[in-house]
């Protein structure tokens, strides 16, 4: 996990600030959304200022992402007969209710929080 993202004319997305696909397409998404919107504010689309609006944007997303799938390689590589009941009952408890799977799945492709428009359908 990158500890910062951004850098004079730099901005890390994807793998390279620490998260896999779905959450890099919402890296790319918001990043172009605070370049155009500072280009049309006639800003420097480099500078650490309209930068630091990406960074802020997606810091949460990434450290809350970091954290779940830390948590979940831990509980699916311990070998603990107590850790594995409750990943199998948790599992099964999600699978039995769909609006929960339905947040998961969403969650997990980018699709929850601060959406950024290009993820949205929605022109820039």
């Amino acid at each position: 996990m990158a500890r910062t993202f951004i850098a004079h004319r730099l901005a890390l997305v994807g793998d390279a600030a620490g998260q896999g696909l779905n959450m890099g397409l919402k890296d790319v998404a918001a990043l172009a959304e605070v370049i155009v919107d500072a280009t049309r504010l006639g800003l420097d689309p480099g500078s650490l200022a309209v930068l630091d609006r990406y960074q802020r944007w997606r810091r949460f997303d990434t450290m809350a992402m970091g954290v779940a799938t830390d948590g979940l390689n831990r509980l699916f590589s311990n070998q603990s007969d107590v850790l594995r009941l409750a990943r199998d009952v948790g599992i099964g408890v999600v699978d039995r209710l769909p609006a929960m799977k339905r947040f998961f799945i969403r969650e997990a492709a980018g699709l929850v929080g601060d959406v950024p428009k290009l993820l949205r359908g929605e022109a820039l």
